[in-house]
């Protein structure tokens, strides 16, 4: 069992930055994949970032990259998405997931674990 609990989430102005915890209570976080996703109001749930389980490989959703960073610290069980330049089509609930894969996958039906969400909300 994997429980994920995020944090870090609130109210920035567009142009601002916001850094995403994950922390995640299992005995091996090296054996997960993380996945960070988010759900904007009347929207699907749509993948933002994922990272492999050394954190050598990442993956980003087009509308994020060069701007967002996922990174992992596994000492700390811990994960990150830190997100700068931020837009108000950035506002969303985003959650953390975890998965024990061996690649990196943008496909939320394949994520075994999921935190509760933090509301982030960017505006302009």
């Amino acid at each position: 069992q994997v429980q994920l609990v995020e944090s870090g989430g609130g109210l920035v102005q567009a142009g601002g930055s916001l850094r995403l915890s994950c922390a995640a209570s299992v005995r091996t976080f090296t054996n997960y994949i993380l996945g960070w996703f988010r759900q904007a109001p009347g929207k699907e749930r749509e993948f933002v970032a994922g990272i492999s389980r050394s954190g050598g490989n990442t993956d980003y959703t087009d509308s994020v990259k060069g701007r967002f960073t996922i990174s992992r610290d596994n000492a700390k069980n811990t994960g990150y998405l830190q997100m700068n330049s931020l837009k108000p089509e950035d506002t969303a609930v985003y959650y953390c997931a975890a998965v024990s894969n061996v690649y990196t996958t943008p496909k939320s039906a394949e994520y075994r674990y999921w935190g509760q969400g933090t509301l982030v909300t960017v505006s302009q």
